[in-house]
């Protein structure tokens, strides 16, 4: 529908909350979901980065895919401060993210995951946001790379102010960590699409986009971690096509993320068939499979998914 760059609401109050105080009337309700498999290097520091944010009015729920690791461990130091938590083997995150959003109480939803952290005042920002933004029915901010040791790497500055639905559809402008919906979003939008391994996040919101109001909150609500099991870091051209089959299905197979992907499958088909050639050889007849790709990725920079 629309998506509206605001100035920032007056923020609430992050108060001294003491365990069984009453809920300050009118605070908001929000699910913070943690869905995680085998992510013990960083699980701590994601749950803390939760219980830290001293929000009364918070589930907070866990959903382990049966980690092997040390996961559980941790979970249990916590679970007292845990809304509820399972560890069983499912479908992948977007199966675990549905199953903890259907039994959610929160007026408020977002996931964080099992690598990534909420910065300090995160769910007070966003709570105040939608005090504020009565029309808001998702509200996203700004947020930092780190890398493996929680060190700050540079802001994510593809996130956007502004954006129209042709752009959505070619470019993720939104920082999944930093977004936050209410519940009525959810069950208009419908769940993740399980049948996605790396875009789900995306795709959904390019749903609910068509569902609902979008504003921007200028403050920084969350750190993207950068390591090298992370699903954006994996899959290779199955992620791209991944990407290029999700433009297609909302936008149309003239766009640029489209156009892109299918040349990069061109020249990867290229490269798996002359993969036992002589190099000289193989360099002649890929040219004209890697020439395709190459002009697509000069000509549309900027416009596709990497």
């Amino acid at each position: 529908m629309t998506t509206l760059a605001t100035s920032t609401p007056t923020p609430i109050a992050k108060p001294e909350h003491e365990a069984g105080a009453p809920i300050p009337t009118g605070l908001p309700r929000i699910t913070v979901v943690m869905p995680s498999y085998n992510q013990g290097k960083y699980l701590e520091a994601a749950i803390q980065s939760i219980l830290t944010q001293d929000y009364p009015n918070l589930e907070f729920i866990i959903r382990d895919g049966g980690s092997t690791d040390e996961s559980v461990a941790i979970i249990r130091r916590y679970e007292s401060r845990i809304s509820r938590w399972t560890s069983e083997q499912d479908d992948g995150p977007a199966d675990a993210i549905n199953r903890a959003f259907s039994g959610a109480t929160g007026d408020i939803f977002a996931w964080l995951n099992s690598d990534d952290m909420y910065m300090p005042g995160a769910l007070h920002a966003a709570a105040a946001a939608f005090l504020a933004w009565p029309d808001a029915d998702l509200v996203y901010g700004e947020g930092w790379y780190i890398d493996e040791s929680d060190a700050r790497i540079e802001p994510c500055r593809f996130v956007r102010r502004q954006f129209e639905r042709r752009y959505l559809v070619n470019k993720d402008p939104i920082l999944q960590p930093a977004a936050f919906w209410r519940r009525s979003l959810w069950e208009s939008t419908g769940p993740l699409d399980t049948s996605l391994r790396w875009v789900f996040d995306w795709e959904w919101f390019i749903r609910a986009h068509d569902c609902g109001t979008f504003r921007y909150l200028p403050a920084d609500l969350a750190y993207y971690r950068v390591q090298p099991e992370a699903l954006t870091r994996t899959g290779g051209q199955a992620r791209q096509l991944e990407h290029g089959r999700i433009t297609r299905r909302y936008g149309a197979g003239w766009y640029p993320n489209h156009l892109v992907q299918q040349t990069r499958r061109l020249d990867s088909i290229g490269g798996q068939f002359t993969n036992d050639w002589p190099h000289p050889l193989a360099a002649i007849f890929r040219l004209p499979l890697s020439l395709p790709r190459r002009l697509a990725e000069w000509l549309l920079h900027g416009m596709y998914m990497r």
